[in-house]
């Protein structure tokens, strides 16, 4: 589901995806890259019964800022982000993904 708002998600974010349902500002225009991003971290939370999801998110993002000292630094090194900006590009990715494919990612086997 995509939905527009006017004043969320925050200016530096194109989109944020809570709970599978897409939030971009009012007037932006999603290029197909950026939903297959999205749709790459609704697979995720599927994958972590979302509630878990945002737990793991909240507590890579905290180590990699303690850790980098930078909070955008941060947000990248998220191994959930790094699956979603290595593969937004790969038209056909959701359907070869494997599943739990970010795990590979964190651990360095992707």
């Amino acid at each position: 589901m995509l939905l527009h708002c006017r004043y969320f998600p925050p200016r530096r974010f194109y989109a944020i995806n809570l709970f599978g349902c897409i939030i971009v500002r009012h007037g932006t225009v999603m290029t197909p890259d950026e939903r297959r991003h999205e749709d790459i971290h609704t697979r995720q939370m599927r994958e972590m019964l979302y509630v878990f999801f945002y737990l793991w998110y909240g507590v890579a993002w905290l180590y990699h800022f303690l850790r980098l000292r930078h909070p955008m630094r941060a947000y990248f090194a998220i191994a959930f982000e790094r699956e979603a900006y290595r593969y937004m590009h790969q038209a056909d990715y959701l359907t070869r993904r494997r599943h739990f494919q970010w795990w590979r990612m964190m651990v360095g086997k992707a």
